[in-house]
């Protein structure tokens, strides 16, 4: 997949300690991108648009 152009953005949930911080990349067309903040070189999850907005809702309940 050609990442190319992805621009990253810190989630809003993430600590501002340097702890548990994820990156977002949602400007690609068809997929939405998240990398860990300490590790930028490491693995990177893909999602589909309709996947992603259903972790973040899932994710919302735990508020």
């Amino acid at each position: 997949m050609d990442m190319t152009g992805a621009r990253w953005r810190k989630s809003t949930k993430s600590g501002g300690n340097g702890g548990n911080c994820v990156e977002v990349a949602d400007n690609l067309p068809g997929v939405v991108l998240v990398r860990d903040t300490k590790d930028r070189d490491g693995g990177i999850l893909f999602f589909g648009p309709v996947a992603w907005q259903g972790f973040v809702a899932f994710a919302k309940t735990f508020r």
